[in-house]
């Protein structure tokens, strides 16, 4: 999850941007992949990884006794996992999980706020820098020294490999939006997006729209990229600020969901209006609508702007307000679901109707770690719809005991059949001509099994 962005946690030495993962209170953090098939989280006894591409079952793939994890990022449904505690906030440790060995890590100069990634690029952003990593071999290849103060680690990376957006505060006190080229190393554009400081940003999934929310919350703006110009406007409640926690497009785009500390998770749906307005079926709403457009014409601009903004498409009425989350739109079992990670470690599904919209309906409840204390066996606790007990994760022994699949038939130049490097060569910084490396299948090895200057995982490099 770009998945991807809001206020401080009392436990992190800084929280990480929402997008794909945000960090929580019972929790130390959780994120869901760049293509929400799986969900990271981290406790202070250790990480786990799930899959989540059924309703009725939660699997947990794997499980780690690190302990205060508080950043960890899997790419894609790979065997890669990028890991920061609580105990070296500013060392990163990149592992493969599958194989149970440590790829490599890095030292930087201050603590590590967020980690993102995809198939070409690794971001790591601190509060005043960003680094740029070139995943297939670990090398740097771009520091932005002396970035506007970001105590959040508020950032976004888009997930398509062509278009390797990174999207970071360009101020901290108002609502600015550097959009840097991650491929090319090059600025895009700055876009001026809200009047007060940036809350939270996230991509879609092929890199050309961005959405951003400010600190007061109420309203979420979507723009088109690289040009920055604004596509959409929504507005998301008018009677009190909040902190949006989480910001997801579903995977066409149409929808883009919000989380914050409420009760309420909203989607809005991106329709462009034809220029007519006509509709074949005209609704007592659009006639209203079309009212309201008409006189905000005759209306100072700020009430104008107000009266045109879009409104909830859909909505979740969570059971507690006051929580941390992180959400994302997702297609599982060829139906669109929002799924809801909670801080006291619950994730919840909900069935969106793509067509009317309204309150989504929920249809199951998980527990991410821990026992459900309110639970006899058999009986379910007040105010408790569904509960699904957590499939038992493999031991780390296991897991490493997993024995490997064959090489991945498609060859890379630089690449050995395990997934790494050869030792002594190091992949250009920008050659892309043979595609990304292929990551779908969770039992494909990640691209990198050697640290760029030849030496085997779990060598240290410090910035």
């Amino acid at each position: 999850m770009e998945t991807g962005e809001g206020a401080d946690g009392p436990s992190g030495p800084g929280e990480p941007g929402a997008g794909p993962g945000t960090e929580l209170t019972g929790l130390g953090c959780a994120s869901f992949n760049q293509d929400s098939t799986s969900l990271a989280v981290g406790t202070k006894t250790g990480y786990k990884l799930f899959s989540v591409t059924s309703v009725d079952k939660l699997d947990c793939i794997y499980e780690s006794e690190t302990p205060d994890v508080y950043i960890v990022e899997r790419l894609f449904s790979s065997s890669l996992v990028v890991v920061v505690s609580l105990s070296i906030p500013r060392r990163m440790n990149v592992y493969h999980f599958k194989k149970g060995t440590e790829i490599c890590n890095y030292s930087y100069s201050n603590n590590i706020l967020s980690v993102r990634l995809n198939r070409q690029r690794l971001v790591v952003c601190l509060e005043e820098s960003v680094y740029i990593h070139n995943i297939k071999d670990m090398k740097l290849l771009k520091t932005l020294l002396n970035t506007p103060s970001n105590p959040s680690g508020l950032c976004a990376l888009s997930i398509n490999h062509s278009n390797s957006y990174l999207a970071y505060p360009g101020s901290s006190t108002i609502g600015e939006i550097i959009v840097y080229d991650a491929n090319n190393l090059s600025t895009v554009t700055m876009i001026p997006a809200h009047d007060s400081p940036l809350a939270a940003l996230t991509f879609n999934s092929s890199g050309t729209k961005l959405a951003s929310a400010s600190e007061r919350g109420t309203v979420i703006r979507v723009f088109s990229i690289p040009e920055g110009q604004r596509m959409f406007e929504f507005r998301r409640g008018m009677k009190r600020y909040v902190n949006i926690s989480s910001l997801s497009f579903s995977p066409d785009a149409q929808f883009l969901c919000a989380s914050s500390n409420t009760e309420t998770v909203h989607i809005f749906k991106l329709e462009q209006h034809g220029p007519s307005g006509e509709e074949e079926c005209p609704t007592w709403g659009s006639y209203v609508g079309k009212m309201f457009s008409a006189a905000s014409s005759y209306l100072p601009a700020q009430v104008s702007g107000v009266m045109s903004q879009e409104r909830a498409f859909a909505t979740v009425r969570l059971l507690v307000a006051g929580q941390r989350n992180v959400c994302t739109l997702a297609t599982i079992q060829k139906l669109p679901r929002l799924l809801v990670a909670s801080s006291d470690g619950q994730l919840f599904v909900y069935n969106v109707d793509p067509q009317d919209g309204g309150e989504c309906v929920l249809a199951q409840k998980h527990r991410l770690f821990g026992e459900d204390e309110d639970k006899e066996e058999g009986v379910e606790s007040e105010g408790s719809e569904v509960t699904v007990p957590v499939q038992a994760c493999p031991s780390y022994a296991a897991t490493v005991a997993i024995p490997a699949t064959g090489p991945v038939t498609t060859t890379l130049t630089g690449y050995s059949e395990d997934g790494g490097a050869k030792k002594g060569e190091v992949i250009p910084e920008h050659e892309f001509a043979a595609g990304p490396v292929c990551l779908d299948d969770e039992n494909e090895f990640p691209p990198i099994n050697w640290c760029r200057d030849g030496t085997r995982g779990g060598q240290g490099r410090r910035l």
